[in-house]
């Protein structure tokens, strides 16, 4: 089991990433600010390039397109598939800043079957 969050966790999560279909124009820079850990805080941060994470890890990115604020609990029921981001964010579980084309151009790839299978692979190997 890898620790949530952590790098090797981040490494994992690209390898496996680096196989989803391309959505050419879906670039973007996304920062995310889980509260309420058990250590604190944490920032992450995800950069995507036509649909697929190219980088990512806990820290900062500038400029960010979108951020994404949400509880602990839920950001971990986000990345195990037990939450979906749209419930979520009309539920006013996770605070969207920034670019609402971003958003909405981000949501279909988290329904798609290849984002649930991804998901799913992730649970496989996380240790929340």
């Amino acid at each position: 089991m890898t620790k949530w969050l952590s790098t090797e966790w981040f490494d994992r999560v690209l390898a496996l990433a680096s196989g989803l279909p391309g959505r050419p124009g879906l670039s973007a820079r996304v920062q995310q600010q889980i509260t309420g850990g058990p250590e604190g805080d944490v920032s992450c941060y995800w950069v995507l390039a036509d649909g697929r994470p190219t980088s990512a890890g806990v820290g900062t990115v500038e400029p960010a397109d979108l951020t994404l604020t949400l509880a602990w609990a839920d950001a971990a029921a986000l990345q195990a598939g037990s939450l979906d981001a749209s419930v979520a964010f009309m539920q006013g579980r996770m605070k969207v800043a920034g670019s609402m084309e971003v958003t909405l151009a981000l949501l279909p790839a988290t329904r798609s079957p290849q984002g649930q299978d991804l998901c799913r692979r992730i649970g496989e190997f996380t240790d929340q």
